[in-house]
């Protein structure tokens, strides 16, 4: 074989051996968008590393002096350099447990109806209409409850709770005070009126992707629509659920202007629902711009600390959750 002929058969086989240019450009493309889309994933990881380290940073001072005595000291003095966040984080997991309590059930029996009860002339305006309320601003919705729900609120509802429920053993302290409107009953309320949207927007759209086949399936065996909606359609989309759930508390734990409006935002503890109280969100927007001195700016900011960690421990037990559930289901198989 001659030098020409020996180098013109190499030339080929790597020829042949290379991929096409179109190949490489596909192969190329496909490495940059996996490390975009790397680069994404950590970014959210080291953003919320950031948060977390400038609230911890920044909230040093009354970490120093006060230790975990901030959490249980319910004063709150500016002047004398007291602060404790007992009565935030009180009125704050109390008006969303409020929420959570009217709002859960309340979106569930929407979400049910417009999946499964409601005619076709029906689902299109209600379900525009439930969209609708999730686009509404919070501040309206807090203008809304001042000077619209409270007054209502006071004149014809809490003087029926007092009446009924105030002379109770268990529940009596619950529902004792002035009639004023604003306080902690007052907020949960509005911030359930405020969550639904949420909560019903991302179950009915989990409800809708069951697949039809096995509800007809249940029904054919003569399950009624409660059994095929508690046997067939919650198990296959609880991740969903629990995660439209998750979405409304977050919004409940964390709503500022609404809740400020309406809660009475006075730093004092009372066991009853209907007196003022306080959240996390609403002394922040409270006094985070008159605050004065090191020590109260400090003090806000691990006051937001502590609702970012009470937000965080939320959602593992939601996770939790549904690893327990889906061991339980795996020892029913």
């Amino acid at each position: 074989m001659t030098a020409t002929a020996a180098a013109f058969e190499t030339s080929e086989r790597s020829a042949y051996n290379q991929p096409p240019k179109p190949v490489q450009r596909v192969v190329w493309m496909d490495a940059f968008f996996k490390n975009l889309t790397r680069f994404f994933a950590f970014f959210v990881f080291a953003m919320l590393a950031a948060i977390l380290i400038s609230l911890v940073v920044h909230s040093q001072l009354t970490l120093s002096k006060f230790g975990f005595n901030f959490l249980f000291n319910a004063e709150w003095d500016p002047v004398t350099e007291e602060f404790g966040a007992l009565v935030p984080i009180y009125g704050t997991l109390v008006s969303s447990a409020i929420a959570m309590a009217i709002g859960i059930p309340v979106s569930f029996g929407i979400a049910l109806f417009l999946t499964e009860l409601s005619p076709n002339w029906l689902k299109r305006p209600l379900g525009t209409a439930i969209e609708m309320l999730a686009a509404i601003p919070s501040i309206i919705y807090g203008m809304w409850g001042l000077f619209v729900f409270a007054p209502l609120f006071a004149e014809h509802v809490q003087p029926v709770l007092i009446k009924t429920f105030g002379a109770l053993p268990i529940f009596g302290p619950l529902f004792k005070g002035p009639a004023m409107g604003i306080g902690m009953l007052t907020a949960g309320i509005i911030l359930a009126i405020m969550v639904i949207p949420f909560i019903t927007a991302v179950m009915r759209d989990v409800f809708e992707l069951v697949p039809p086949l096995l509800k007809e399936s249940a029904y054919g065996l003569g399950a009624t629509t409660w059994e095929v909606v508690w046997r067939v359609v919650l198990p296959y989309t609880k991740i969903g659920v629990v995660g439209g759930v998750m979405l409304g508390l977050g919004r409940a734990l964390g709503e500022t202007m609404a809740v400020t409006f309406v809660i009475g935002n006075a730093h004092r503890l009372s066991t009853s629902l209907l007196a003022p109280g306080n959240s996390i969100a609403s002394s922040l927007a409270n006094e985070f711009t008159e605050a004065v001195g090191d020590l109260h700016s400090s003090a806000l900011i691990e006051l937001g600390l502590i609702l970012f960690l009470i937000t965080t421990i939320v959602l593992a037990l939601s996770k939790l959750l549904l690893l327990q559930l889906s061991k339980r289901e795996g020892r029913e198989t």
